[in-house]
C-alpha cells in the first residue's frame, strides 16, 4: 500500500501558464522526491496599468509518495 501526500504550491511566470507549471514542478522536485503527479487547481494573471498581462500564475496540487 502506498501513502501519497498532496502539497499545494503557487508558481508564476512572465511567459505562460505552462511555463509557470513547469517552473513550480521543477522547484518542488529539488526538495521533494517521488513526485507522481500535479494538478493545476487554478490559473490567474496579474494585469498592468495599461491592460497588459504582466505575470501568469498557477496554483498546483503536487502528489508524491511517502516512503
Amino acid at each position: 500500500m502506498a501513502v501519497v501526500k498532496v502539497l499545494e504550491i503557487m508558481s508564476n511566470s512572465k511567459k505562460s501558464w505552462e511555463d509557470a507549471t513547469a517552473k513550480g514542478i521543477k522547484k518542488a522536485s529539488e526538495s521533494i522526491k517521488g513526485i507522481k503527479s500535479a494538478f493545476v487547481q487554478s490559473q490567474s494573471v496579474v494585469v498592468g496599468d495599461k491592460g497588459e498581462v504582466k505575470e501568469y500564475r498557477v496554483n498546483l496540487k503536487i502528489s508524491f509518495e511517502i516512503l
